[in-house]
């Protein structure tokens, strides 16, 4: 019995490309501690957690996601009146 490979849909690299805690300070220019705070959930002082992909080799985070972190966090602000 001769069966196809399954197709694959071909993903943007933006999409999938992952950060590491120096990759993404960078990318929002601030410290790798800043970084930290925002993935904290426990007394949280920020109302959205920046998303974490927590592995054993540290914490990594998908450019997708963040993307829509900053997003997030643009429209809760324009939504308080503290962004025109």
């Amino acid at each position: 019995m001769d069966t196809a490979p399954a197709a694959t849909l071909p993903v943007s690299n933006l999409q999938t490309e992952i950060w590491t805690v120096d990759e993404l300070a960078a990318f929002l220019k601030c410290s790798k501690r800043s970084v930290y705070e925002l993935t904290r959930r426990r007394g949280q002082c920020h109302e959205i957690p920046l998303p974490v992909l927590r592995l054993f080799c540290g914490m990594r985070f998908r450019r997708s996601d963040v993307e829509q972190w900053i997003q997030q966090c643009v429209d809760a602000a324009v939504e308080a009146g503290r962004v025109q």
